[in-house]
């Protein structure tokens, strides 16, 4: 027997109707790329995202087709991706960090017909025009007095594209299973790979990250997503955030420390979102100005472990929530977050504190496992650690065109790259990269936890920790470290920093220290490059 229920397809234009409709007095706030602060109401966002469907429309855009943006977090942003989505094309974020030659490659695996871009890029493609070969027309977001000479194919000012076009139009009425953004994973190994959301898995993670357990965003709510929208949809809040008709604040392309104060205290933001690197920028600036933040309440992190400081600073220091995230490109993105159970809340801050530094545990419409290499499930008990696997209907079943083969298991899991462990609590804690953790006389050793372990050192900025060859061994951890401006630390300061506090056949055999660490074009540390920098290091340990 079938359920009596409408048939009411689960589409990104819905969000945005009902966005409109109910919340149309609130308001999106960006610093723009010109420069002023821009203003302006949801309202206005659906009456504009409908303009740039029908110029899409108009230039011969069909459903299916690919439309490119790079571009940071605008309201012409928001707009154009609204836009693209609802009249069932499908809009390609492409990341700016990437290396030009994989820009060049992303935009022609993707076939993208049209480009929207910052002011801030038209340079680099100007360059890079040559390679584009599917692009067609390039829209610089930005209005006529503003719009650069320039000599790519096409280019028009976004505000003369959508003028061209009235708003006279009704969403169409798509299969929510129609494919909807487009999102490349950042290629640290090999060619990247294009993950291809559908409106259905967009709808349905918005809304699983809405819930109580999740961000639990509400129309109260003023957010700042500094995570970019070509990070995997913002973290879904370029969704989540229009399901409640909570305020936006756009932060454009200044992400320092400075700058990303200014906006959390002059728009009043309750909630924010960014990766562990941005937070140091902020709570530095905090620390050297002696600010204070005076509306923040909660805070999520995530993109790489979130170290112990970071959250002790927040929590303790000015009294903001951290809410630790995991996920990947592959989940859309969000896969669980350190959300405590209500028996936690008698804890000791102490106890707490081991507990939120974990992950956590997957949200509704997350199903997860831990197997070894066979693919045999293990016990969730908080020591075996293996493969971490997931499964749900906003995880990718595959890359596009195929790319990568089958990635699936015989189950349906996805196998992340990460190796985890899944305590009794159901809280799942991220040990390594499957390709980044240390093998050192059989037994694994934790690369993420050294890490997070040495940043707490008041002169460590940023560390990272790599398994270098050891004749006995097989492998022994390589403590990497960048110290804070102005400040120095010894070898054997931070050797001893770190005793008692991770297990003795843990500790490094070495610290060296660099004025930088390579970074990945989603701000993650790229141990790849690492390991080939210090391929012949011979550590201390290893002399005869």
């Amino acid at each position: 027997m079938q359920g009596l229920m409408q048939d009411w397809p689960l589409l990104v234009s819905k969000i945005m109707e009902h966005c409109g409709r109910y919340y149309g007095d609130q308001q999106v706030v960006t610093r723009s790329i010109e420069g002023p602060m821009h203003r302006i109401t949801y309202r206005e966002v659906e009456f504009r995202a409908k303009r740039v469907a029908k110029a899409l429309l108009a230039h011969g855009i069909k459903q299916g087709d690919r439309v490119g943006t790079l571009a940071w977090n605008t309201w012409r942003h928001l707009e154009a991706w609204y836009g693209i989505a609802g009249m069932g094309a499908v809009y390609h974020t492409i990341n700016p960090r990437l290396f030009p030659s994989q820009i060049a490659y992303i935009a022609n695996h993707a076939e993208d017909r049209i480009l929207f871009t910052d002011l801030t890029f038209v340079p680099l493609l100007e360059k890079l025009a040559g390679e584009l070969k599917t692009i067609e027309r390039y829209v610089i977001l930005t209005d006529a007095g503003h719009m650069p000479k320039t000599t790519l194919k096409g280019a028009i000012a976004y505000e003369d594209f959508i003028a061209a076009a009235d708003a006279d139009y009704v969403w169409p009425r798509l299969d929510e299973n129609t494919a909807c953004g487009l999102c490349y994973t950042s290629g640290t190994t090999g060619n990247p790979k294009g993950v291809l959301y559908s409106h259905r898995s967009n709808v349905l993670h918005a809304l699983a990250v809405n819930a109580g357990d999740g961000l639990g965003l509400k129309n109260s709510d003023v957010i700042l997503p500094i995570v970019p929208m070509f990070h995997a949809n913002a973290w879904s809040i370029a969704f989540s955030a229009l399901q409640v008709g909570a305020s936006l604040v756009m932060p454009g392309m200044r992400l320092d420390g400075a700058s990303v104060f200014e906006l959390l205290e002059t728009e009043k933001v309750t909630f924010s979102a960014a990766v562990p690197t941005v937070w140091l920028m902020l709570l530095q600036h905090l620390e050297q100005t002696g600010a204070k933040l005076s509306t923040l309440k909660r805070v999520a992190i995530g993109g790489s472990a979130c170290p112990q400081a970071i959250i002790e600073k927040f929590e303790r220091n000015y009294g903001v929530e951290v809410m630790h995230a995991w996920g990947m490109t592959e989940l859309s993105p969000i896969g669980t977050l350190a959300m405590m159970k209500p028996e936690m809340a008698a804890w000791p801050y102490e106890e707490l504190l081991k507990v939120k530094l974990k992950q956590g545990r997957p949200m509704f419409t997350v199903e997860m496992k831990i197997t070894d290499d066979a693919g045999r499930e293990l016990p969730r008990d908080g020591k075996a650690f293996g493969r971490l696997k997931v499964r749900g209907p906003a995880i990718a079943s595959g890359y596009l065109k195929g790319e990568g083969g089958n990635v699936l298991d015989a189950d349906g899991f996805f196998d992340t790259g990460d190796v985890a462990t899944i305590d009794p609590d159901g809280f799942m804690q991220i040990t390594d990269r499957a390709k980044d953790v240390i093998k050192s006389g059989g037994e694994w050793i934790s690369s993420i936890e050294i890490e997070n372990i040495a940043v707490g050192h008041p002169a460590v900025a940023e560390a990272a920790v790599i398994g270098v060859a050891h004749p006995k061994w097989d492998e022994r951890p390589l403590l990497i470290c960048v110290l804070k401006k102005g400040m120095a630390a010894t070898r054997e300061e931070i050797l001893t920093y770190l005793d008692g506090k991770i297990a003795k056949w843990w500790m490094p055999d070495d610290v060296v220290f660099l004025d930088e660490i390579p970074h990945t074009a989603t701000g993650k540390i790229q141990k790849m490059e690492l390991r080939e920098k210090f391929k012949s290091y011979r550590l201390p340990s290893a002399a005869a």
